[in-house]
């Protein structure tokens, strides 16, 4: 009898313990700020505990030229070859707040080899400072060493020029990725490659 209320007052424990372990991660990743500006990108904490796996079924009809989902709750995208042969999740910035962030299907327009990069019009207004362009390849250049421009107007998956971005909310709108995913990403997908951002 004693075996038994010592195994019962040890596993019951054992779950009080982990239940209180876990909790402050839970609550972390609940409590994150509506807004991580430049000023708190070192401090505001990553979305690890809200990561999804995704099949492409569940948000394509098919994998013609490939697709990509950016998933705004989880910081990933997720990329599908067109014949299956390649999955690939890498963790992203996603847009700084609901106001520039956009949700539906688009696609894949244009790949921009180490892309100029030019202010919107709204970012400009935010930030009268902002240099009217800068040049690819320049350390300075927020799209870092690649972008695919999506069928909306200013909104891209591109490289990063602050590593810490990545897994925050951090952006004008744009996916950003490190670099070297970026490349990779680059160098898969084709003109019309099918995007959904949810």
């Amino acid at each position: 009898m004693s075996d038994k209320l010592s195994r019962r007052a040890l596993l019951g424990s054992g779950a009080m313990v982990l239940g209180a372990l876990a909790t402050p991660s839970v609550l972390r990743a609940q409590a994150l700020p509506d807004y991580e500006g430049e000023e708190n990108i070192r401090t505001a904490p990553r979305n690890v505990m809200g990561f999804r796996n995704h099949h492409w079924k569940d948000h394509f009809k098919s994998l013609r030229k490939g697709a990509i989902l950016c998933d705004t709750y989880s910081r990933a995208l997720h990329y599908w070859s067109e014949d299956e042969s390649t999955y690939l999740v890498h963790p992203c910035s996603v847009p700084m707040s609901e106001e520039f962030t956009r949700r539906g299907y688009t696609e894949i327009t244009l790949k921009r080899f180490e892309p100029t990069w030019i202010p919107t019009p709204s970012m400009r207004e935010r930030d009268p400072s902002l240099p009217e362009r800068v040049e690819g390849a320049d350390p300075r250049n927020p799209l870092g060493s690649r972008a695919l421009n999506l069928s909306w107007q200013y909104y891209r998956i591109h490289g990063i020029d602050n590593p810490a971005k990545i897994g925050r909310r951090a952006s004008n709108g744009c996916f950003g990725l490190l670099n070297p995913h970026a490349e990779n990403l680059y160098e898969l997908v084709q003109i019309g490659t099918q995007v959904r951002v949810i």
